[in-house]
């Protein structure tokens, strides 16, 4: 078993808990494989008639993939096992969606991108009122995945466009009101929520015991932007979105226009592509074949690379994008990241 994930199974529960508190327990491979173990061990095990999926610590359930094992991936020769790592970590986020067996997921504090991929797709999704909700994915030249474009996708109007393209974080009612979540309980209720569950556990009766723990958070800041999101992110490119942000007259449509353009020009042209393609797709797999052709060229771009080192390495929150402006991305260039197939075939092929 890896240091790194707890799993425990007692009066129908398998209980697994990410334990790597010290990096907001960031997925390594190794987690990432352990993960899918103990699921797969837990599939046929008459002992367990659900699974409680959270995360150690104060911070939070997880804060993403190991972005600096990512970026050794990237920059050395490690391409081909920086697909493995996706492959593996996608068909897990696809199993967890389709678990014979109800996921209950909880994403107290931190839960950011790889934590997504696992908490989004769960039958029962909680957060708290310390939750951080994101697909930060832009922020470091790179594009949402683990389902994340499945996710966005969905979100009501175009406010997962803006989610993705602006890498916003939601609280507990803006991830509600998204679709990211289902539930919102206490943080301090959490304890007996999953006491709840131990004592009255089967596979009919979660969601009713989580409702009798769901409460009413205050009012979703992303549902009362509505309006102007709509209005800009509906453009058809990333560059008249912006334009159409600096004439909107909001000032928070100000900002996110200011935001855009401190961002990759080429992950936003990727990402808006891919939101969008994922609104046409029959099923969550087809979005991560999708998404996994896109991540698979992220790998040789100067960007991601860049982004990385700027925002983790050298922390020095200067990117050099390349290309800089939003105007320099080829428009053919999304269409043919995301149709082009990945080397070694695809993730469920």
């Amino acid at each position: 078993m890896s240091p790194h994930i707890s799993a425990t199974v007692a009066d129908g529960v398998g209980h697994v808990t990410l334990d790597r508190p010290e990096a907001i327990n960031a997925l390594s491979y190794e987690m990432v494989r352990e993960l899918t173990g103990v699921l797969e061990a837990w599939r046929r095990d008459t002992e367990v008639g659900l699974v409680v999926l959270d995360g150690a610590g104060e911070r939070g359930f997880c804060a993403g993939g190991d972005i600096r094992e990512l970026y050794g991936y990237a920059t050395s020769d490690g391409h081909e096992e920086a697909r493995a790592f996706f492959r593996t970590e996608y068909r897990l986020d696809a199993a967890i969606a389709r678990y014979p067996k109800p996921v209950v997921a909880i994403m107290d504090g931190i839960a950011m991108g790889g934590g997504i991929g696992l908490a989004g797709h769960a039958a029962i999704r909680i957060v708290t009122e310390r939750s951080r909700v994101a697909m930060p994915e832009t922020r470091i030249g790179f594009t949402p995945d683990v389902g994340g474009s499945w996710l966005l996708a969905k979100a009501p109007g175009e406010l997962g466009v803006h989610l993705g393209l602006n890498a916003r974080t939601m609280d507990a009612a803006d991830a509600l009101h998204a679709g990211f979540a289902d539930a919102y309980v206490p943080s301090e209720r959490l304890s007996h929520l999953v006491q709840a569950l131990a004592e009255r556990a089967d596979p009919g009766s979660p969601a009713e015991i989580v409702m009798l723990f769901d409460e009413t958070p205050e009012p979703s800041k992303l549902a009362l932007a509505r309006d102007w999101v709509d209005a800009c992110y509906s453009a058809p490119t990333v560059a008249e979105i912006v334009r159409r942000l600096r004439e909107h007259g909001h000032e928070d449509a100000e900002a996110a226009a200011d935001e855009l353009e401190s961002l990759s020009p080429t992950a936003l042209a990727v990402t808006l592509a891919s939101i969008r393609r994922a609104r046409t797709l029959p099923a969550l797999e087809d979005a991560l074949e999708q998404e996994f052709r896109a991540v698979s060229w992220f790998l040789d771009q100067p960007d991601l690379h860049e982004g990385i080192r700027a925002r983790v390495i050298d922390k020095d929150r200067s990117p050099r994008w390349n290309p800089p402006e939003i105007r320099d991305v080829p428009l053919e260039l999304p269409g043919r990241v995301l149709e082009t197939p990945a080397p070694g075939g695809g993730v469920f092929a």
